[in-house]
């Protein structure tokens, strides 16, 4: 996020006096312009000029050499006296070697806190009681350099302006607060002081001198020459059919000191904003790019060789940037060449827009430099920009938009400023390809703003927000009703009538926009789809479960996880073209793939009985389905074009899972607690189908991935259609995630569910005064008939007058049989209008018998 620095934005615009970076917050936030934070002074306390009076070498035993100086620092010595006056200097330890006796050095003493925080105090050191600290760059938070001590007169301060014991925190800027903003991605002339600028003026009215323009720089910009340093473009065939490169200006300067040094003013504003100080020629090619939001580079021009030429890079194609990285290039990447060897354009620079090379980057050397400012498409940079992972500074200003009118302006700047700390001289030949095509006129009905937004803004309202923006209005021809307005060249996102309605709104207030709260109609509520969801979650809740979410990124790592076979459905994701993350390409198709994360993390941080769950939507493909069709902006889509869009979008049920993990039941006084089992996941997907109004068929499933083969039960509905899973997870597959042994899960296809339920109101059934009769009824069966099916077969036997059928008893051992056993039904009868008999107990014992001899070859048990 771009850093303002309130001192530098009073160059672009009158700013009141006493100003605050709280208030130059709330100033742009009026226009859109967020708060991210106000970053404090940098140092605190006492930090002053010094001189250095006397300067003692120590050898160490260590083999380091230490100074002992005695430093006035004015009234801040020891006893309070300047040493001119007579005053006792104070003593201090430095390990540095770059000042010398009578130098005016940064000291800070007793009491001072620098970046870090460090904290500086009165100690003993090498054999002195040290009382302060000379500083260096680096440790004031003033660049990167740590060696070297600061000596005021060669950043540029006048000697004679000098004084010991002057406060130092004001003379280099330490103590002022800097304001850290949020920039929507449409706005990128905020990504710099001229646009800050520019935006607070619109907010309090302000004065304000745009230095962007070229009557700005007080002398006529320079023409191009015949002699300008070539510079051509090759774009024959352009990513997204926009050139990738339209502007591209260079100027040349001889002459450069090499030993000249940044000054401390501009070091102090780089360092505020953000950016660290390097070199002269660097630091005023950053300097102009957060000044203006140009982004500009300087090659040393001996390692340059003409012409320089913007093309693709070709296959094969290598680079190594200035962060020492060897890249390999892609076909699409937009690169600034040259040909050192003679044949045309064989060397890569840079990657246009994002970073440039080693080859040919400034050195401690040069004295001579080529200075790019060039405009590239938006999309071809932000494109390069994350297939090689470099967001730089450069980046993140060109795939927002640049202003293409701006190179010209900002090389000058370059130029100048090389010219003045540099002492170097500019050379009169000037390049400038220039493609950039004219604006065309947007037409905006002047009732627009009033439709759109529904404030009564005048037409006089309309037009001055517009020429305040920037633009150029006019009547359109054809009626007075109708306006015809060109955007400024730095607002590329102004596209269309809509925007320009935005910014109307945006700068005239959108506190003059009334808050109307429009009439909820009778009659609606939640659907029965939320209403369900609703249930669901609170009777999980209820159960003991814990709800969460999680994201829907998975990448194949996840699935080979699960151990899910090459031929599975869930394999068959789809692939997000910018993932969030690279090893997160796919979008879930299952919830478990990722709820299983959420159970290993909370078992990592030392939480033992884990019981969660999730409801969310999961992504299914549809084989053959096409690509979504480009829709019409402003316009209601035709029937053809909605449903072409809705057969491109995938499938995405919604699903319920949960994870169980370590006692269900926790141990305490009250006994040895019980571990969560299969039938706590299976309990669990049946309340989820009860809560839908669903009934479920439950079998057994041995080859369901990531459940265990016999420990695993399938939930189908009545025509056989599969909804759901749940049972102890597979031992190899809680391995592969570290989650205990005998962890079990769920997951059931909600929307399936709702699908096959009975979407009828529930109807009360009335509650019987008689007396119930209770009847226990043990069966011998086969192994591989489930409790489901001996259960559905007893219900179906008993007819009308059963109220309640529950499992209580299973039984295997010698007195069943091998390959048998036994299961123990409890069965509540009751009849609405009467009090049962003897007879009618008996009636409901034998059809509940025979049905399950008929049906499953169940045995009544002695």
């Amino acid at each position: 996020m771009p850093y303002v620095a309130l001192d530098w934005l009073g160059d672009h615009v009158e700013l009141p006096a006493g100003l605050t970076a709280e208030q130059l917050a709330a100033d742009l936030v009026r226009v859109g312009l967020e708060e991210e934070a106000v970053h404090g002074a940098a140092v605190t306390g006492p930090l002053v000029v010094g001189r250095v009076l006397a300067l003692t070498p120590e050898p160490q035993k260590n083999g380091k050499t230490i100074n002992w100086c005695q430093v006035d620092v004015g009234t801040h010595n020891v006893d309070g006296v300047p040493a001119a006056d007579g005053g006792q200097p104070r003593g201090i330890v430095c390990g540095a070697h770059n000042f010398a006796e009578g130098d005016l050095v940064v000291v800070a003493l007793p009491g001072a806190v620098l970046p870090g925080p460090f904290p500086i105090a009165s100690r003993k050191t090498y054999g002195h009681v040290s009382d302060g600290m000379i500083c260096s760059a680096r440790e004031l938070g003033l660049g990167e350099d740590h060696d070297g001590i600061i000596v005021l007169p060669r950043l540029g301060y006048a000697a004679e302006d000098l004084t010991p014991g002057q406060d130092a925190v004001a003379l280099l800027g330490l103590g002022d607060e800097v304001l850290e903003i949020n920039v929507t991605p449409d706005r990128g002339y905020a990504f710099s002081y001229r646009g800050v600028a520019r935006e607070y003026a619109h907010s309090t009215g302000a004065r304000l001198t745009d230095r962007g323009l070229p009557q700005s720089l007080g002398e006529p910009l320079p023409a191009a020459t015949p002699d300008g340093f070539p510079v051509e473009v090759d774009d024959a065939a352009p990513v997204h059919g926009v050139p990738g490169c339209d502007r591209f200006v260079t100027r040349v300067v001889r002459g450069i000191d090499p030993a000249a040094t940044t000054p401390a003013w501009m070091q102090r504003r780089l360092t505020a904003s953000g950016m660290r100080p390097i070199s002269l020629a660097v630091d005023v090619t950053n300097y102009v790019m957060l000044d203006l939001g140009q982004p500009l580079h300087a090659y040393d021009l001996e390692k340059v060789a003409a012409p320089v030429v913007v093309r693709r890079a070709a296959p094969g194609e290598r680079l190594v940037t200035l962060d020492d990285v060897d890249r390999a290039l892609d076909p699409q990447d937009l690169l600034i060449t040259d040909s050192p060897d003679g044949t045309r354009a064989s060397r890569v620079l840079g990657l246009a827009g994002v970073m440039g090379g080693a080859s040919s980057e400034v050195g401690p050397t040069t004295t001579a430099v080529l200075v790019e400012a060039a405009h590239f498409d938006p999309v071809s940079v932000a494109r390069t920009s994350r297939r090689h992972k470099l967001s730089s500074e450069a980046a993140k200003r060109f795939e927002r938009g640049v202003d293409p009118r701006l190179p010209a302006v900002a090389a000058q700047r370059v130029v100048d400023l090389l010219v003045e700390l540099g002492g170097g001289t500019a050379d009169p030949a000037v390049s400038d390809l220039d493609r950039v095509p004219e604006p065309a006129p947007l037409h905006l009905p002047v009732g627009e703003p009033r439709r759109l937004v529904g404030v009564p803004y005048t037409r006089e309202q309309v037009v001055g927000t517009l020429r305040d923006l920037g633009c150029t209005v006019e009547d359109a021809p054809g009626g007075a009703d109708v306006l015809a307005v060109t955007p400024p060249s730095w607002r590329p996102d102004l596209t269309g009538a809509a925007e320009l309605v935005e910014e109307v709104a945006r700068l005239v207030g959108y506190d003059t926009i009334p808050s109307v709260l429009p009439a909820a109609p009778g009659g609606r509520g939640l659907t029965r789809e939320q209403s369900v969801r609703r249930s669901v979650a609170r009777s999980l809740a209820e159960a003991g479960l814990v709800e969460t979410l999680s994201y829907p990124f998975v990448g194949t790592a996840e699935l080979d996880a699960l151990r899910l076979p090459a031929d599975d459905e869930r394999r068959q994701a789809l692939r997000l073209v910018n993932p969030i993350a690279d090893d997160r390409p796919l979008m879930r198709t299952d919830l478990l793939s990722t709820l299983l994360e959420t159970a290993r993390r909370n078992v990592g941080r030392g939480l033992p009985d884990v019981a969660v769950f999730e409801i969310g939507l999961v992504t299914r493909p549809r084989a053959g389905a096409g690509a979504a069709p480009a829709l019409p902006p402003a316009v209601r889509p035709a029937d053809d074009e909605l449903a072409a869009l809705a057969d491109a979008v995938p499938h995405q049920p919604r699903h319920v899972a949960g994870v169980l993990v370590g006692h269900r039941d926790p141990a305490g006084w009250w006994g040895a607690g019980r571990p969560a089992d299969w039938s706590d996941a299976l309990a669990a997907a049946r309340l989820v189908a009860e809560r839908a109004g669903a009934e479920v068929v439950v079998s057994a499933d041995t080859e369901r991935a990531p459940w265990h083969p016999g420990r695993c039960a399938r939930l189908a509905l009545a025509d056989g259609t599969v909804v759901g899973h749940a049972g102890e997870l597979h031992p190899k597959v809680l391995e592969n995630l570290g989650l205990p042994a005998r962890s079990v899960a769920f997951e059931v296809d909600l929307t399936a569910l709702l699908a096959g339920s009975d979407a009828a109101p529930v109807v009360a059934t009335p509650v019987s005064a008689f007396p119930a009769a209770k009847e226990d009824l043990a069966f011998v069966v086969d192994d591989h008939v489930s409790a489901q099916a001996l259960g559905s077969a007893v219900a179906d036997g008993a007819g009308e007058l059963l109220e309640d059928l529950t499992l209580f008893d299973v039984f295997t051992g010698e007195q069943v049989g091998a390959g048998r056993k036994s299961l123990a039904f409890s069965l509540r009868l009751r009849a609405p209008d009467r009090t049962l008999t003897a007879d009618d107990v008996v009636r409901v014992r034998e059809g509940a018998v025979a049905a399950a001899r008929e049906r499953v070859g169940a045995e009544l048990r002695a």
